[in-house]
């Protein structure tokens, strides 16, 4: 699968809300070549039911005839503090998930059949996000994953467990470096496993099987 121009970004916008909203574009014109209709992609008017709150906008939702086809959320961190967000986004993405899936199960959606939910995170390539981090173990021993585990690694464990779970369809882990030059794509793919091909992949063929 080809990369849309709009996977790629610039200079200070690295990691930040203006490359997130060039994955959502890229993300829109994909579907749309899949067969959806535009006017059932949203990157507003994203509110969807919880169960544990009112309400939860996601990045992009996909609606068609009513019912709830896909949705996606986009999340990226930059240094130098990784470990208070860390621990942040992974509270996120645990709890959005099940907020979700736990509204879906008490019939929020309708007659929707189990939707794409998709999480894609944009992480700065730099030596904090690279170097192992002792974890601290006061009383108990982590995960062996865990020690010693850079907050890339930390990332990529956070995103297959999310998916081994089931919480999400799909995770996508990119990274990208704030001095990279103008002419050069924007962010790597460090875990093979969490490319964007394969959530794209994935996305698509939930919406053209849902149609």
């Amino acid at each position: 699968m080809d990369r849309p121009e709009t996977f790629d970004g610039r200079r200070g916008e690295v990691v930040g809300g203006k490359q997130c909203d060039g994955f959502l574009r890229a993300l829109k014109a994909l579907t749309v070549a899949a067969g959806v209709n535009p006017s059932e992609i949203h990157f507003k008017q994203t509110e969807i039911p919880g169960f544990f709150r009112s309400q939860k906008a996601w990045d992009l939702i996909v609606v068609k005839d009513r019912r709830l086809r896909a949705v996606v959320e986009i999340k990226s961190q930059v240094g130098p503090s990784f470990g208070n967000n860390f621990n942040n986004r992974a509270e996120e993405a645990i709890g959005n998930a099940t907020d979700l899936w736990t509204a879906f199960r008490e019939g929020a959606f309708g007659s929707s059949p189990a939707p794409f939910v998709g999480y894609l995170f944009l992480l700065e390539s730099c030596d904090e996000s690279l170097a192992p981090v002792e974890p601290r173990e006061p009383h108990f021993e982590v995960f062996p994953e865990f020690k010693k585990a850079s907050y890339l690694e930390r990332y990529a464990e956070l995103c297959r467990r999310l998916v081994d779970e089931r919480l999400y369809t799909s995770a996508a882990l990119l990274m990208s470096r704030q001095d990279e030059a103008l002419d050069r794509p924007k962010y790597s793919e460090p875990v093979a496993e969490l490319g964007i091909e394969r959530f794209c992949d994935q996305l698509l063929r939930h919406v053209r099987d849902a149609s």
